[in-house]
């Protein structure tokens, strides 16, 4: 009998400690949960964007067969966990080209304190050498080496554009989220970016 009541408060003990670890995960999944709710489902009539939302339930992430520049394979969901700036384009970067890079660059900067929760990575769509004094020019920026077949069918463009003319952003969980306008508005991207950096708790 002794045994029977020693058994049965063990029970409920375990079962008091699950309920206090399941409301312990709720409550730390909460701000998680609360940013996706507000920019995925919820959208106010006051609120505006500059880039494009995309469907990633029509846009998932495909298995990206992507090196770096010395043949490493390494793949965007290396990065996750982070907000991700993505531009796609050849080796022999144009000046179109060079200014995303410096625009990426300096829309990361503005980011201040938050900078570091955001990657940068150039997609690169051929075997063309890229010059040496660029990448030392972006050297924190992540270079990767990838099919241009693989991003065409994944990455969607406007109307009367080509995949390079854009800026992707990528969320912390892997998801395709934005697309910016060719020649963007670097202001009107910061802000884009620096109001989904605040009401976001991850990345």
């Amino acid at each position: 009998m002794e045994e029977n009541k020693l058994s049965e408060g063990a029970r409920k003990a375990r079962l008091h400690g699950r309920l206090k670890l399941i409301v312990l995960l709720l409550v730390c999944a909460a701000p998680i949960i609360a940013s996706y709710v507000t920019y995925y489902i919820i959208k106010p009539e006051g609120r505006t964007n500059y880039g494009a939302f995309i469907d990633q339930q029509a846009h998932p992430m495909p298995k990206l067969t992507s090196t770096t520049l010395d043949g490493r394979s390494e793949t965007l969901e290396n990065y996750a966990g982070k907000w991700i700036m993505v531009k796609v384009g050849g080796g022999a970067c144009n000046e179109a080209c060079a200014k995303q890079l410096f625009a990426m660059r300096q829309l990361r900067t503005m980011q201040g304190k938050n900078m570091e929760r955001v990657e940068r990575v150039w997609l690169i769509t051929d075997n063309e050498p890229i010059d040496t004094m660029l990448i030392r020019q972006y050297d924190d920026m992540h270079m990767l080496r990838v099919p241009r077949a693989q991003l065409s069918h994944w990455l969607p463009v406007e109307i009367g554009t080509k995949l390079d003319d854009h800026i992707f952003l990528i969320d912390p969980r892997s998801n395709l989220m934005m697309r910016f306008p060719k020649d963007p508005d670097p202001r009107k991207v910061h802000k884009d970016l620096a109001k989904l950096l605040k009401a976001s708790a991850i990345g």
